[in-house]
């Protein structure tokens, strides 16, 4: 007779949203050390979001938890919204102690500390990876790949950077450039990206609040993110570099995105030291949303 099937619990919640419905959805399976990578991927890609995390135990003590990620295609080493979405949970379910400051998460990109900011609800921050930059991309190709005009484009390089994933940066003049681009696979194909290629397009044009922004990413299954934590950090760099921000320690904006598909989500940034020399922090607002079983 076949085996009974097994039930794992898990939870979906809103991150970057202090409402439910908008922000970018997270499912997050708190015991994951029963489910093998094969398993995980197909769960994530079942659930079609953006990202769904495990969380199992830190190989190193020092770690309150280890966090593996998958987008519906394939398992990533760092991702700013279940980084984030998981740090929530762990606090709300005690595995991390509820009034905890501070704490550090096992990635596979490496350690990732995690602050807590206390108030009516709590407000986490990440500190993003080392960000590495690389090549940059014509603007004429670029604004063709979105299909907008040249003018459409600030003068500053589209640009590829990474903090764990890689992603082409290119700024825009205004919302509505930002709202009028997209991205398909005949726009990857035009950019021929390097290998390995990076994980999306980041577009974004600069407001008074700090930017309005977008992310396309069809290769891996995800044709616009409501929101990309790990995107955000290098888009503060790339802003600072090209004076879009200020790059004073202690400087703190947001980068919305999201609202044009009716995902709202704010992600708040925070630079460390002169252009970020001491870090740079990405915090998100978590609001839960379901509590789940599946068997398997």
């Amino acid at each position: 007779m076949p085996s009974a099937p097994q039930t794992y619990r898990y939870q979906v919640v809103d991150v970057f949203s202090q409402r439910p419905l908008e922000g970018n959805p997270l499912a997050v399976f708190l015991e994951g050390s029963a489910l093998d990578e094969a398993t995980m991927q197909n769960i994530a890609r079942e659930l079609n979001l953006s990202e769904t995390v495990f969380i199992l135990p830190p190989t190193d003590p020092g770690f309150a938890a280890r966090l593996r990620i998958f987008t519906p295609r394939r398992e990533v080493a760092f991702a700013g919204h279940p980084t984030v979405g998981a740090s929530f949970l762990l606090l709300r379910e005690g595995i991390v102690p509820e009034d905890s400051e501070a704490f550090v998460l096992e990635e596979k990109a490496g350690p990732i500390p995690v602050r807590v900011e206390k108030g009516s609800r709590p407000l986490i921050w990440l500190t993003t990876p080392p960000i590495e930059s690389g090549q940059t991309f014509d603007h004429e190709l670029c604004a063709k790949a979105l299909g907008l005009s040249s003018d459409d484009l600030l003068p500053c390089e589209p640009q590829l950077m990474s903090a764990g994933n890689a992603f082409v940066f290119a700024g825009l003049k205004s919302k509505d450039a930002v709202d009028r681009a997209w991205l398909d696979m005949g726009g990857i194909a035009m950019l021929a990206f390097p290998n390995p290629h990076p994980n999306g397009v980041f577009v974004f044009a600069p407001t008074p609040e700090g930017a309005y922004s977008r992310m396309f990413a069809p290769e891996h299954g995800i044709a616009e993110d409501p929101a990309t934590g790990s995107a955000t950090g290098p888009l503060a760099a790339y802003m600072m570099r090209h004076d879009l921000v200020p790059h004073t320690g202690g400087t703190r904006f947001i980068s919305e995105q999201g609202t044009k598909m009716g995902r709202r989500s704010i992600l708040h940034i925070q630079i460390q030291g002169e252009r970020g020399i001491n870090g740079i922090e990405v915090g998100g607002y978590v609001t839960p949303l379901i509590q789940a079983e599946m068997q398997l």
